[in-house]
C-alpha cells in the first residue's frame, strides 16, 4: 500500500505548495499607494493600484504613499543677522512624485527631507533680521519651500508647502522689543503733533494775511474778543488795541476850529 500511497501524498503535498506560493505572491496596493518591485534585486518596474503578483524569492517590494506627508521641524536654534537668538519650529508638507527615485536614490526619503528641511530653516533665517522674520513671514516661507523643492527634486519629492508655526524669543528680547515698539509710537505721535502745529501756523498766517487786507474785518475780530473777554469774571482785563486802529479813531474825531 505504501508504493501506491506516496504519489498521491506527494501530489497534495506540491499542490498545497503551489496554491501557497500563489497566494503569498499576491499584494493589494490601495489607490494612494505604489509598489517598487525589483527582480533578483535589480530594479523592475513600479506597481499599482489593485492586485498585483510578487513571486517569493525572485521579487521584492517596497511600498510607497503618494499622499501628502505632513513633517513637524523641531525647534532650531536661529542666530539672525543681527546677532539675535530666537528658536523657530516650522511644518513642512511634501509627497512623493517619482516612487522609484525615492527608493533607489535616497535609504531613508522621510528622514532625509526632515535633516534638510532642519538645515535649510535655519540657513534661510540666519540671513535675515529679526524684524524681516516678524513682519515677513510669508516670504520666507516661500524662500524656505523654493530650496527644499529643488534639493529634493532628486529624490522624486515634491514640497508642496512650508509653514514657519513659532519664533520664540526669551524674556530680555521680549522688553526690548516692547520699548522699541513704544519709542515707535511716541516719535509718530510727535510727528503728528509737529505736522497739526505746522499746518496751524499756516492756517493763522493765511488768516493773519486776509485781515491785514480788510482793516474792518480786523476790527470786527477784536470787537468779538473783547465781546468773550467780557463774559469772563476776572477782575482785570488787558487788551492790547493796535497803534494803526487807534490813529484811525483819532482821525475820525471831532475837529476844533
Amino acid at each position: 500500500m505504501l508504493p501506491f500511497d506516496l504519489p498521491f501524498g506527494f501530489g497534495s503535498v506540491v499542490l498545497l505548495f503551489v496554491i501557497a506560493v500563489v497566494v503569498s505572491s499576491l499584494r493589494i496596493l490601495r489607490e494612494y499607494e505604489r509598489g517598487v518591485i525589483f527582480l533578483l534585486g535589480r530594479f523592475w518596474k513600479v506597481k499599482g493600484p489593485g492586485l498585483i503578483v510578487v513571486v517569493p524569492g525572485l521579487m521584492q517590494m517596497a511600498k510607497v504613499d503618494l499622499r501628502v506627508v505632513t513633517m513637524d521641524v523641531p525647534p532650531q536654534d536661529v542666530i539672525s543677522r543681527d546677532n539675535v537668538s530666537v528658536k523657530v519650529n516650522a511644518v513642512v508638507f511634501f509627497r512623493v512624485i517619482d516612487p522609484q527615485k525615492a527608493i533607489i536614490q535616497v535609504e531613508n526619503y522621510l528622514m532625509a527631507t526632515s535633516q534638510l528641511a532642519q538645515t535649510t530653516l535655519r540657513v534661510v533665517l540666519g540671513k535675515h533680521e529679526l524684524d524681516e522674520m516678524l513682519a515677513e513671514r510669508e516670504r520666507l516661507n516661500l524662500d524656505v519651500q523654493q530650496i527644499l523643492d529643488a534639493q529634493t527634486d532628486a529624490w522624486g519629492i515634491k514640497v508642496v508647502n512650508v509653514e514657519i508655526k513659532h519664533i520664540d524669543l526669551n524674556e530680555s528680547m521680549v522688553r526690548a522689543i516692547a520699548r522699541q515698539a513704544e519709542a515707535e509710537r511716541e516719535r509718530r505721535a510727535k510727528v503728528i503733533h509737529a505736522e497739526g502745529e505746522k499746518q496751524a501756523a499756516v492756517a493763522l498766517l493765511e488768516a493773519a494775511q486776509m485781515l491785514a487786507q480788510q482793516p474792518e474785518a480786523m476790527q470786527l475780530r477784536y470787537l468779538q474778543t473783547m465781546t468773550q473777554v467780557a463774559g469772563d469774571r476776572a477782575s482785570t482785563v488787558v487788551f492790547p488795541l493796535p497803534m494803526d486802529l487807534l490813529g484811525r479813531l483819532l482821525d475820525k474825531g471831532p475837529k476844533q476850529g
